[in-house]
């Protein structure tokens, strides 16, 4: 029981993007090193379960800029997740994939178990992921062959 209340005090960070590129696009600003960086971080992400990553920004206080990964499940231009670990913060990230009616992609990210003591740490990356990522995701995506 002791889990399920712990649970429910975590937090989570859900956003829906509308994308214009084709899911094979987006995929790619996901899982290719040089591409996730222009518009994220500098990693050396590879989209193979197991696989241990890392993303690297500017140190902060508590943080010492490193934020290392490990990727839980690959469904090729359909879904990835992988563990998020920074400062005190233990995290999942999904994205999912879907074909739009369009033709693009209709992309969900969820960022799942923030403990309710991070709430700063939350707001940034909230604030990140809605207004940054959702713009920076659609040029590297679109403009890719």
């Amino acid at each position: 029981m002791r889990d399920q209340e712990e649970g429910r005090d975590k937090r989570a960070i859900v956003v829906h993007y509308r994308l214009s590129a084709p899911p094979r696009k987006v995929w790619r600003a996901l899982t290719e090193p040089r591409l996730l960086e222009s518009w994220l971080m500098p990693n050396d992400i590879e989209p193979e379960v197991g696989r241990r990553f890392t993303f690297r920004t500017t140190p902060a206080p508590g943080f010492d800029g490193v934020v290392k990964c490990e990727v839980l499940k690959v469904e090729p231009d359909s879904r990835l997740v992988y563990s998020w670990r920074g400062g005190l913060l233990d995290t999942i990230v999904t994205w999912t994939l879907k074909l739009s009616s369009t033709g693009g992609t209709d992309l969900r990210l969820e960022h799942t178990g923030f403990d309710r003591e991070h709430s700063a740490t939350y707001d940034m990356l909230n604030e990140g992921w809605r207004k940054k990522a959702a713009g920076s995701l659609e040029r590297v995506s679109s403009s890719l062959d």
